[in-house]
């Protein structure tokens, strides 16, 4: 029976790794090795706190000038927009790799499904549409909702700011219904859907009309401080909008004024939030997310549904949820005979948790945005974005459509999308990249990365590694926090002796690394622990968390 009890006692390393791996793409030693004195409601009493960023909107460094604000006082722009977008994606990243706690995996959480893509409207405006993510990440998903409804970018983007009284258009009224909020549900009838019907868009479409986006950004949203839309009642529906029995034949009066379209808006959303569907499939997709592709009708009952019931008793505010799922037996795999069979290592890495993972577990110093901008750019731009993310088939914020990144969505294969043939090299070609300091995919080998790894120095000084003179102790160390499963005797042969000894004997390796602390001459000990660690990143079980 799956479970959703508090798991009790201090995690250990094993279930603190997996914590963490599932909730933060900050995964360092440091923190591993705190989490595992801590109770799962300790850990995530940390994890589960919203960290200021690092810098609160993005830069922009044209080469001539100084650097400006993306989003600058008094509104002045540096350079055409499409110059902008890349200097947004980088410090979004670089804020992702800052973050110790859930917040970035949150935001990118509600993207992948009320997704707007960067070139919907400009720059500064998707800076907004990132702000109120960031802004429901931890909060309250009824209110994210609503707000979303009247974002600039999401206006543009799925056409409800040419929605008015003369010419209904369906596009938002669909999409919010079926991606953002209550889901469509099996076909049951011509046009229902189980949830919702043809006829309850048609009825939405018409509630819709007459929100418009605001190109100057001065109006401001009263609650988030976020520049959002507006109301143009001259283009709204006044009549009355009744909707389906799936709504229980809901009937919500049109509005006589500008004021009354946001009563309706909210009476709309009320309607919406009041069915149980929606709470059910917010905490599916929060399960596919960070526990598993697999929701079977066990886990529909003891885990879904009572996790729907958490998120209505607090009125759908998200981190209860997050407490009850992410503290929970199953979430360890705990709570069966057989705790290694299911949820640890059950998930193929996101290009996101692949690559990020592995920058903050090298401790790799990150170029500094305002005094390293041509270096920041060539690494968080034409390194991570463009060949970590983009040639492993996750543009980011440029979604193949509006139901998002397959992989988040697409029944039946979902996260394995992240590993097939065209994405394989990029995967393959991360510890290249970082080992040599260079773009090593994309045609452009003799680039510099912005970032290298020297792993001599590394194994030295990290910490990672208890005891490098001894070669069982260091790959014993190094996969213990790089592989989500203890191996098997056979396994950790393989990465000890044919890869890393080469099959010579262990004391050529010690005979080495004294060596090395003695004149600090690494050629001899960097040829086997670049072999190793390119063995570990490649191996089937790295790709797993």
């Amino acid at each position: 029976m799956a479970s959703l009890t508090p798991m009790q006692g201090a995690l250990g390393h094993r279930h603190a790794a997996h914590l963490l791996r599932r909730t933060s793409y900050r995964y360092t030693k440091t923190a591993v090795d705190a989490m595992a004195g801590q109770t799962a409601s300790q850990a995530l009493a940390a994890l589960l706190q919203p960290y200021p960023l690092q810098l609160d909107q993005p830069v922009y460094y044209d080469g001539t000038s100084t650097i400006t604000w993306v989003n600058p006082p008094g509104g002045t722009l540096p350079a055409q927009d499409f110059m902008l977008r890349p200097w947004v994606v980088s410090w979004w990243i670089n804020e992702a790799l800052h973050d110790p706690g859930i917040g970035h995996r949150m935001t990118f959480f509600l993207h992948q499904f009320n997704v707007v893509d960067m070139v919907s409207y400009a720059t500064t405006h998707f800076c907004d549409y990132l702000a109120l993510l960031r802004w429901g990440a931890l909060g309250n998903f009824k209110k994210f909702a609503a707000k979303l409804v009247v974002d600039n970018c999401m206006l543009r983007y799925l056409n409800n700011t040419e929605n008015s009284k003369a010419n209904p258009n369906e596009n938002f009224a669909r999409e919010f219904f079926e991606l953002f909020t209550i889901g469509k549900g099996p076909q049951i009838g011509p046009g229902d859907y189980s949830n919702y019907t043809e006829d309850d868009i048609v009825q939405a479409a018409k509630l819709l009309t007459g929100f418009r986006i605001k190109g100057q950004r001065n109006v401001i949203d009263p609650e988030t401080m976020i520049p959002r839309g507006d109301v143009n009642f001259a283009q709204h529906d006044t009549t009355a909008k009744t909707f389906s029995a799936h709504f229980q034949g809901t009937t919500i009066q049109g509005a006589t004024n500008a004021l009354g379209m946001w009563t309706e808006l909210g009476a709309f959303v009320d309607m919406i939030f009041a069915q149980p569907e929606t709470a059910k499939n917010f905490c599916r997709r929060a399960y596919h997310y960070f526990v598993s592709r697999n929701i079977t009708p066990e886990i529909e009952s003891d885990i879904i549904g009572p996790l729907a019931d958490t998120m209505i008793a607090n009125n759908y505010e998200i981190k209860p949820v997050l407490e009850q799922l992410l503290q929970s037996q199953h979430f360890f795999d705990m709570d069966d005979s057989d705790n290694t069979d299911e949820i640890i290592g059950g998930l193929i890495k996101s290009p996101m948790e692949l690559a990020l993972q592995a920058i903050s577990f090298y401790g790799l110093p990150l170029p500094d945005p305002m005094t390293q901008s041509q270096i920041y750019f060539q690494f968080y731009n034409r390194g991570v974005a463009q060949r970590m993310f983009g040639l492993a088939n996750l543009p980011l914020f440029f979604p193949n459509d509006v139901a998002g990144y397959p992989a988040y969505y697409q029944i039946p294969d979902f996260n394995r999308q992240w590993f097939n043939a065209s994405t394989i090299v990029a995967r393959y070609k991360l510890p290249a990249m970082l080992l040599s300091g260079k773009l090593t995919i994309g045609g452009s080998d003799n680039q510099p990365l912005g970032i290298k790894l020297d792993i001599a120095p590394w194994i030295k000084n990290s910490g990672v590694v208890s005891d490098a003179t001894d070669a069982y102790v260091l790959v014993q160390d190094l996969l213990q926090y790089f592989l989500p499963e203890q191996s098997d005797n056979d396994r950790f042969n393989y990465f000890y002796n044919t890869i890393f000894l080469d099959n010579l004997p262990p004391g050529d390796w010690t005979y080495e690394w004294q060596n090395y602390l003695s004149s600090g001459n690494d050629t001899e000990v960097k040829i086997p622990l670049e072999r190793l660690i390119n063995a570990i990143m490649y191996s089937p079980e790295y790709q797993l968390f």
